[in-house]
Formats: C-alpha cells, structure tokens, sequence
C-alpha cells in the first residue's frame, strides 16, 4: 500500500448534520482531501463494506448508534482497526475527550471547528 502521502487520502465523514456535512465536506476538498459522506453508523458500515477510508472523522451523537460505541465496534473488527477514528463533538468536557480516547479514537476536534484549520488537523491525524 502507498503511504498517504503519495496518494489523495479519503476521509469517511460520517455527521447526521446536513449543514456539518456539507461544510466539512468544502473545507477538506479544498484542502485536498477526497471525501465520502454518510449521516449514521449504518451507512458509515455501509461504505467501509466497499472502501477502506485513510481517516474516519466520527460524530459522537448520531441518530442510529453513537460514535463512541461504533467506534468501539470499528476497533473490535481486525480488518478495520487500523484506521484512524478522530471524533468530532460539540462536547468539549476533558471527560468527553477521555471517553472518546478509551473507546479507541485517535483524536478528537470540538464543534464550531474552525474552517481555516480543520484539513490541517486532518492532515496531522495522518502523519
């Protein structure tokens, strides 16, 4: 496999916020990103069934399943483990970020992110 480096990462965002999803959405494409968008954790299953993602940005309140236990159910899978999860809240408490950490996140970025940094996080959650 190519490092990400060589190559266009693709980030599986996966936000039930229509507006979120959108602006997350503008914000990495500009910055270089390619990008594949759901809005729960059953399409999120969906979409991992057919591509693996270099980067999965996770919303933690979603409709269907929260972010923290399908994250924890990501890591449980051999064959998903490996991808990076970087939860993105508007729950910003350091017991948030603690919960986020245990359930197997590699991250996290608090909502309102700022649009003139949020493909530079990204980019580092790469690196």
């Amino acid at each position: 496999m190519r490092a990400v480096s060589d190559r266009t990462a693709t980030i599986l965002v996966v936000e039930d916020n229509s507006a979120n999803r959108m602006l997350i959405d503008a914000v990495l494409q500009a910055g270089g990103f390619a990008v594949t968008l759901v809005s729960s954790a059953r399409e999120a299953a969906q979409s991992l069934a057919r591509q693996r993602p270099d980067l999965i940005l996770m919303d933690i309140q979603l409709p269907d399943q929260d972010g923290i236990s399908f994250t924890k159910q990501l890591k449980g899978n051999p064959e998903l483990a490996s991808i990076p999860v970087v939860a993105v809240t508007a729950y910003a408490m350091a017991t948030d970020r603690q919960l986020v950490l245990e359930a197997g996140c590699t991250g996290y970025i608090a909502k309102p992110f700022d649009t003139r940094t949020l493909a530079d996080q990204v980019r580092a959650f790469l690196s």
